[in-house]
């Protein structure tokens, strides 16, 4: 059996688990007049969740897409510095800069517009291809490492808070959460909706360091650390001690973020439908196969080398 400790936690945002349940429930957020539609291709949906997780190990410009390091521009929220419109954006601080520190609501804003592009078509393999990789960018906007620039403690000696909040914890306890929530509506102003989600991860990422950091002086040494066996391998990770007590300490922050994100990806999906003139869906399933680009991203991501930000380390 081979010991891995070289981190705590391998990361990669709400973990392939939460991303996946997170896309499957959001179905159940839906309105009637596409609860059919969606619940017919709930698995896909779901299992298609990580795709954009997956295009970081092949496609370097992926990583911006998936956080905003807002604390490149404020000191704390709201964002009244930084443009909410990607064009006065780049006049005000160019597009490398932006890219540099991320684009994750201005990237939810296009995949909004590329899926009702694709309603509009009524091309039901884009329509579910670009569902399952809508709900991940949402997703990611709702977690509050991915909106400031420390995001994984590496400015703290917090290595690994980014894993512990997003994988670990969802994965001890997202079977006990109450992931009943109200049918998501139509949203009038969808960029105002995910800036706005954007900033309640920033204010909640110094809740999220400041936490780990108070609640770490109780649990000495390597104390807040187990080891789990995973496959063929030993692995060192966050004990459940710690999680349970860290979780406590942010009064379910996890679970309300978890369960925000469940509706605001309905919310953009029927936005899209509505927003494409509310076309006839079929009521047959769609059998989605992979494309030879996405075969050769499915290869690069099995090789195991990320492109940009190391989030894992």
């Amino acid at each position: 059996m081979l010991l891995i400790c070289a981190a705590p936690f391998a990361c990669r945002a709400w973990g392939f688990y939460g991303h996946t349940q997170i896309n499957r429930l959001a179905v159940f957020c839906l309105p009637p007049q596409l609860f059919g539609f969606y619940k017919q291709h709930i698995d896909y949906l779901g299992q298609h969740a990580i795709d954009p997780d997956k295009r970081r190990y092949a496609i370097a410009e992926e990583a911006c897409r998936h956080y905003l390091d807002c604390d490149r521009y404020e000191h704390n929220a709201p964002l009244d510095t930084l443009p909410m419109w990607w064009n006065k954006a780049v006049a005000a601080y160019g597009e490398d800069t932006l890219k540099s520190h991320g684009i994750v609501p201005w990237y939810c804003h296009l995949m909004l517009y590329r899926l009702t592009d694709a309603f509009k078509e009524k091309d039901l393999a884009k329509i579910l291809k670009l569902s399952a990789d809508l709900g991940h960018y949402i997703a990611d906007a709702h977690v509050p490492l991915h909106a400031c620039g420390n995001y994984n403690g590496q400015r703290t000696n917090q290595q690994g808070i980014h894993g512990l909040w997003e994988s670990r914890i969802p994965e001890l306890y997202l079977k006990d959460y109450d992931v009943l929530t109200e049918t998501a509506t139509y949203l009038d102003k969808p960029m105002n909706a995910i800036w706005t989600s954007v900033e309640q991860s920033f204010a909640a990422s110094d809740t999220v360091l400041r936490k780990e950091r108070e609640l770490s002086l109780q649990f000495p040494g390597d104390a807040k650390y187990t080891y789990e066996t995973r496959g063929s391998q030993l692995v060192r990770v966050y004990a459940p001690e710690f999680c349970k007590a860290y979780d406590a300490s942010m009064d379910g922050m996890v679970e309300r973020r978890f369960r925000q994100s469940m509706n605001m990806v309905a919310a953009f999906w029927f936005t899209a439908w509505v927003n494409a003139g509310q076309p006839d869906l079929p009521s047959i399933k769609t059998d989605v196969q992979l494309s030879e680009e996405e075969m050769a991203q499915e290869q690069k991501f099995k090789e195991g080398l990320i492109l940009g930000r190391p989030e894992e380390h």
